[in-house]
């Protein structure tokens, strides 16, 4: 699929511009490596298991939590796994990076004057990991994380929740977003621009997406 053009956000007509933070300013290959390969080998080693067992085992914990809010949850995996969570992402922390240009996109948005939030899905304590390692702090105006809700970004509970705490006009925002199902949460809810990311990781290749607007990264859209 084509890039399509810069003007893809109608910078006019848009006063918030909300972010995703893994996949979208963050590289997702972090969280493939870290839930894909580092986790199922140190659960096999915590269990005495082979590690494809262990990989077996821990894919059936994923699906069925899948775009609940417990499947982004520390404490939860902590305490199912038996492993410190916050301890193994502090230890491969190294590895968390931005996507390519994504500072850049995000200073060209507040230049632009735009209120500049990052909306994401990650537990506060991954969120503490990840903002000391980048200083994403630093590069937006304001972190939410959806279990301040106590509910996914793919529910409407979410968005009807965030939006009783944060004054934002749902028709002046655009969503950028590598969830497909997140992005079908705001449309719903009434969000009227919404952008996918097509390379959410820098080691895969890009996806083909045909529900919604999309670029392969963030810094399609300065």
């Amino acid at each position: 699929m084509p890039a399509p053009p810069r003007s893809i956000i109608p910078w006019d007509d848009v006063d918030t511009v909300m972010v995703d933070m893994d996949g979208t300013l963050l590289d997702l290959a972090f969280d493939n490596f870290f839930w894909r390969e580092l986790v199922p080998a140190r659960y096999a080693s915590h269990r005495n298991l082979p590690e494809e067992e262990a990989r077996r085992e821990l894919t059936g914990l994923y699906k069925a939590l899948e775009g609940r809010l417990a499947w982004y949850c520390i404490d939860h995996w902590s305490e199912t796994l038996g492993l410190d969570i916050r301890a193994l992402k502090e230890e491969h922390r190294h590895r968390i990076q931005y996507l390519p240009k994504a500072t850049e996109f995000l200073a060209a948005v507040r230049r632009r004057g735009k209120r500049l939030l990052l909306v994401t899905n990650a537990h506060r304590e991954t969120l503490a990991v990840k903002v000391a390692q980048t200083g994403l702090d630093r590069e937006v105006d304001s972190l939410i994380s959806s279990h301040d809700y106590f509910a996914p970004k793919q529910s409407q509970t979410f968005w009807k929740r965030f939006l009783a705490d944060e004054n934002f006009d749902p028709g002046r925002t655009v969503l950028i977003e590598d969830s497909l199902s997140v992005l079908k949460a705001a449309s719903s809810f009434g969000v009227k621009y919404t952008v996918a990311i097509r390379c959410p990781d820098s080691g895969q290749p890009p996806r083909q997406i045909s529900s919604f607007p999309s670029v392969d990264g963030v810094h399609e859209l300065g």
